[in-house]
């Protein structure tokens, strides 16, 4: 489960990287925690936006009470299964999420560190996403997950499915199969950097309970 990512470049650069127009004004912090604003890649028509939305779709779960938030679902399962087959089937619901590093807690309960990872070669990278409109927060997002790689499985045994620059277009618009594949293939291990830190996971809290489905 991926629940903090950074995006620590302007907004001029990531839309620069990816051929987008819009959003170069926006409240999108640099770290990026569940239930928060980020930058988002969509495309309509062949033309690349970038936007701003909430990370994590609202969803109600049984038991909750009535008067209780939503919780942000931010991470993807399983594109095949629940909620998700029928956003991944259409095109026009799959982003690009930008990212410049994702993190992982590691070390003792109580004491653990952020375990950072980025690209080895693209200092801006792309996470696979869905998105859509919600009632509570407006645009939503929530970022595909996929088993870990050699590189990232001593730290935790998932990952976000990153996306190499000449798989954007079969992510964006290819068939429901094609992005499944994207989901199922292996990202490779020697493109993953690795920096561990002593930086605290908690130093500030991550939004209430972040979910995967």
């Amino acid at each position: 489960m991926c629940n903090l990512y950074t995006v620590r470049v302007s907004a001029a650069e990531v839309a620069a990287h990816f051929g987008s127009i819009g959003a170069l004004q926006t409240n999108a912090p640099e770290e990026v925690y569940p239930g928060t604003p980020g930058l988002v890649v969509t495309e309509t028509v062949g033309v690349r936006e970038l936007r701003s939305m909430v990370w994590g779709f609202p969803m109600r779960f049984k038991g909750m009470k009535p008067e209780a938030k939503p919780k942000p679902v931010n991470n993807v399962a399983d594109l095949s299964k629940g909620v998700w087959v029928g956003l991944a089937r259409k095109p026009q619901w799959r982003c690009l999420i930008p990212v410049t590093g994702f993190a992982e807690a590691e070390g003792a309960k109580g004491k653990m560190t952020r375990t950072w990872f980025s690209h080895r070669d693209d200092p801006i990278f792309a996470w696979a996403g869905l998105w859509r409109g919600s009632d509570e927060w407006g645009p939503v997002y929530s970022g595909v997950m996929t088993d870990a790689n050699e590189a990232i499985k001593p730290v935790h045994n998932r990952m976000p499915v990153l996306l190499q620059q000449h798989e954007y277009e079969q992510w964006l618009h290819g068939s429901f199969e094609e992005a499944l594949a994207l989901q199922q293939r292996t990202f490779p291990p020697e493109l993953i950097t690795i920096d561990r830190t002593s930086e605290l996971w908690n130093k500030k809290k991550v939004s209430d309970a972040p979910l995967l489905l």
